[in-house]
């Protein structure tokens, strides 16, 4: 079996959310562990600052104009993603294709595929109960080819425990599915922090429940600042920064004393990690998903209750004591998270896929392409 460091990695993605983050991070480690990562884009062009995440990694970037799945339910952009992947696997060869999204695993493959599961619809639309559209025939389509992608990939992979679970539930797939925890690279704990509240995130989106944010924010003795695109109302106690690149939200949370996240859905919460690791005291919306990641490292809040939001804020910004012990948990059980961690469990999938793929009973012994 190939060595780790030889192995070719044909990675896809999105750049719209936090999968962008967690590619660029996942594949210029794996890059710095001796792989070579070819970075395929789905959806939107990547921005300047985007690309910027990827300088210097040795990460191939390759752009595509593909329909992002959740915005493409009835699948007509499906032939035209067959054939232009199927061109970049055989441009690049690689030894592993590791799917951002669900759709592309239903594509005929020569390399042992890896889905990850970072959301779906159905999920979303659970959390944030509105479901009655699921029953429009696109939506009905859409399931039937996720459903059909967990059970054609060799291998899929969730970020939490919470969110395999929705997946079990809702597509019954085949195989058991992993968890693999999400995972940044390690930082210094700030010796400062600022009288600031900070929240993050798509404000068009439903899941992110910025409005009990806003509706909380009134009356608090700090400043709230919001960043993400959005096409948000002014609101007293809120300051809107829009669509901020990656290295300046990275340098508000350094500065922020306190991170906050209503979201009805979260799958695993990029922004929830990167704030912690900065040294914010966390003060989340009570759903599975954080209660299993942070527990006894946050806060928690009803994310229908911007009463109960405004309370729990405000007592914090008045407790330094409490805040500063909040923070410290934050920062500690962030470690937990480590890029190292996740990129070594991959590693590890990636590597136990080419094993029994090349030397499977049921297919004999696969020549190992040089």
């Amino acid at each position: 079996m190939s060595r780790s460091s030889d192995i070719r990695v044909l990675m896809t993605t999105d750049t719209v959310g936090g999968v962008w983050t967690y590619s660029c991070a996942l594949a210029s480690s794996l890059a710095a562990s001796g792989a070579e990562v070819t970075l395929a884009t789905m959806g939107p062009p990547a921005r300047v600052d985007q690309r910027e995440m990827l300088r210097g990694s040795g990460v191939r970037l390759f752009e595509t104009d593909l329909a992002l799945e959740w915005q493409d339910p009835e699948g007509r952009d499906l032939l035209k993603a067959e054939r232009m992947l199927a061109s970049l696997e055989a441009r690049f060869s690689p030894d592993i294709v590791h799917l951002n999204s669900f759709r592309e695993a239903t594509l005929s493959w020569r390399a042992p595929t890896v889905l990850v599961a970072h959301s779906c619809v159905n999920s979303w639309a659970l959390a944030c109960r509105d479901t009655a559209w699921l029953n429009e025939p696109r939506w009905a389509r859409y399931t039937e080819r996720v459903a059909a992608a967990l059970d054609s990939a060799q291998a899929w992979v969730c970020p939490s425990q919470s969110f395999h679970d929705d997946v079990v539930g809702l597509y019954n797939p085949r195989s058991p599915g992993a968890v693999i925890w999400n995972g940044i690279a390690p930082g210094d704990l700030p010796s400062r922090k600022r009288e600031m509240i900070f929240a993050a995130g798509r404000l068009w989106d439903r899941a992110k429940n910025i409005g009990v944010l806003a509706a909380a924010a009134p009356g608090l003795a700090w400043p709230v600042q919001v960043a993400g695109p959005a096409d948000a109302d002014s609101s007293a106690g809120v300051t809107w920064l829009g669509q901020l690149p990656h290295s300046k939200v990275r340098g508000h949370l350094q500065h922020a004393a306190i991170f906050v996240s209503p979201a009805l859905y979260e799958p695993f919460g990029l922004s929830v990690l990167e704030a912690a690791a900065a040294g914010c005291a966390l003060v989340l919306s009570d759903i599975p998903t954080f209660r299993e990641l942070w527990s006894d490292a946050a806060l928690f809040v009803d994310p229908d209750d911007s009463q109960a939001l405004h309370q729990v804020l405000a007592e914090l910004c008045a407790d330094r004591t409490k805040r500063s012990r909040l923070q410290r948990a934050a920062y500690e059980h962030a470690l937990t998270y480590s890029l190292a961690r996740t990129t070594s469990a991959y590693r590890k999938l990636y590597e136990g896929l080419l094993a029994s793929t090349r030397f499977s009973p049921q297919a004999g012994q696969i020549e190992v392409r040089a």
